[in-house]
């Protein structure tokens, strides 16, 4: 009966041997990369990047955090001041306008046609507007701001250049929610509370005035960095 049972405790221990030494080793092995998009978002912008991949030996994710800054055009000078300054139209009127984003995307590797490495990504974005309106000879300037949260999706290829570089082909697009719009010591906000708005003007109005972001086309290429 010993001998019955010390064969089986030996067999137990050379089957879990050989198992250790041929099971395939399941461990996750990360990556960085970073890299910079320049190209039409609004008007023109660009951003920059850092992309972690292979994190998991499960699911062929990577997460990718980006900042970006573009151009756009800030609205409609006139209007931007009656609603929130004035009904003063004396000056010769200048605008601008620049957003500041952050990107938090998911990327997960699909096939497309024959492109060698192809992504789809998709994630949540937090965007700071300012647009700035001058009225040259009339002392009047001001800022008005919105900071809006959305979320966007898009396409990107990678060519190879190097085994540690690529060209970047991106396409994208963005969907902002609506939020609060301030300048001076009035603010306009979707829900309707709003913070000394001019008599007969309300949400919607300050909202067709200014360009803050509510939908965006993105075509941008750059290159990425694999470390």
């Amino acid at each position: 009966m010993r001998r019955i049972f010390l064969i089986i405790v030996i067999l137990i221990l050379i089957s879990k041997i050989n198992f250790a030494q041929t099971a395939p080793v399941l461990f996750s092995n990360p990556k960085l990369s970073a890299g910079f998009l320049i190209g039409y978002t609004d008007q023109i912008g660009g951003n920059v990047y850092g992309t972690i991949s292979n994190f998991s030996y499960d699911v062929p994710l990577s997460i990718r955090f980006s900042l970006g800054y573009s151009v756009t055009d800030a609205g409609k000078p006139l209007d931007a001041r009656r609603i929130f300054i004035n009904d003063a139209t004396n000056g010769t009127p200048e605008e601008s306008g620049q957003i500041w984003d952050f990107r938090l995307d998911f990327i997960y590797p699909i096939k497309l046609f024959s492109l060698n490495k192809a992504n789809i990504i998709l994630g949540p974005r937090y965007s700071m507007f300012t647009g700035n309106f001058k009225f040259i000879g009339g002392n009047e300037f001001f800022d008005i701001t919105a900071n809006q949260w959305g979320v966007g999706t898009g396409l990107e290829t990678h060519l190879g250049i190097s085994p540690s570089m690529s060209f970047v082909i991106a396409a994208g697009f963005d969907y902002y929610f609506q939020s609060a719009l301030s300048g001076h010591d009035t603010a306009y906000s979707p829900d309707g509370q709003n913070v000394n708005p001019r008599q007969g003007y309300y949400y919607d109005d300050a909202d067709d005035a200014v360009n803050q972001p509510k939908y965006e086309f993105r075509i941008m290429g750059g290159l990425n960095f694999n470390f």
